[in-house]
């Protein structure tokens, strides 16, 4: 278990310091420990993985429905406006 799951310096860029503190302490055990613990640290750096990239796809997913929303309220705006403009025309071919 030199590499844990081919942990690469990109790699380590994305993981909690908590796990990378994690892999290297097993680093430091024996083989046949290290070999024991292996697919342990593996499940934990794909869970980890995994998290990031849903909470990255959660945060954009909120980012569009912000944008989303601005426009729908800048289109409800405009609409208003444009009853109200024919609202007021409407009344005022009905006052002549």
């Amino acid at each position: 278990m030199n590499n844990p799951s081919g942990t690469t310096s990109k790699r380590n860029d994305r993981l909690p310091q908590e796990i990378l503190n994690l892999v290297v302490a097993v680093n430091k055990l024996p083989q046949q420990h290290r070999h024991a613990l292996d697919p342990a640290i593996q499940k934990v750096i794909e869970g980890a993985g995994r998290r990031k990239r849903i909470l990255g796809l959660v945060q954009e997913a909120l980012s569009q429905l912000r944008l989303d929303m601005k426009y729908l309220m800048f289109d409800l705006e405009a609409t208003r406006r444009e009853r109200d403009a024919l609202r007021d025309e409407f009344d005022g071919g009905e006052a002549n």
